[in-house]
């Protein structure tokens, strides 16, 4: 399930934030509940390395979003995903902890885990809060949300660009504006001068 699959007008980009993956999707998605719309698939992420993702996970922008069920296995047919830093926790407007995200990095090669080559790939894995922390009246019905909350997480792969700057924090949560193709070849020539930029 790619972009085709999608039927979102022109203009408009799949960028959520961190406690919108957690509570729209993420969320849902454990509970057994629909999600409208339902655009991030389900995908078993271990067979693949992170550069086959395009066309079988929802692409925002240049980052790929779906759905895996939870395993420590994170080994792909070239390499393995390897967790960095401390997990950090997913915060709602209203100052409750909905979730936590973990960094992990995609190394290539090695029989050992420590053998492999770093890459510049990098996961944003999303987990609800242990069972008994989340509470809905779905789960008071159905009992879905222990059944299912520590089953499923939802990631966000991307590959970060070897100039940038900054931690493993600083993705495309802020306010910058994105580039499009164009302007990144219209800012790469030498004599901007000779160039009207729109305002």
């Amino acid at each position: 399930m790619g972009d085709d699959s999608v039927n979102l007008p022109p203009g408009f980009r799949f960028r959520p934030t961190d406690e919108e993956l957690v509570v729209h999707f993420l969320y849902r998605k454990a509970s057994l509940l629909p999600c409208h719309p339902d655009v991030i698939p389900d995908l078993d992420l271990y067979p693949y390395d992170p550069w086959e993702l395009d066309g079988k996970a929802l692409q925002g922008g240049n980052q790929w979003y779906f759905f895996s069920r939870r395993t420590p296995n994170r080994v792909s047919t070239n390499g393995y995903w390897k967790s960095v830093g401390v997990d950090e926790p997913i915060v709602s407007n209203g100052g409750k902890k909905v979730g936590v995200k973990k960094y992990l990095v995609f190394y290539v090669g090695g029989e050992e885990p420590d053998d492999g080559i770093k890459t510049n790939w990098i996961m944003q894995e999303y987990r609800l809060l242990d069972c008994g922390s989340s509470s809905s009246r779905s789960s008071k019905r159905k009992g879905a949300t222990k059944l299912d909350s520590s089953k499923w997480v939802l990631c966000r792969v991307y590959e970060r660009n070897s100039g940038s700057q900054g931690g493993f924090g600083d993705d495309d949560d802020d306010d910058s504006v994105e580039l499009s193709c164009l302007d990144e070849v219209f800012l790469s020539l030498d004599d901007l001068d000779e160039i009207s930029l729109p305002n």
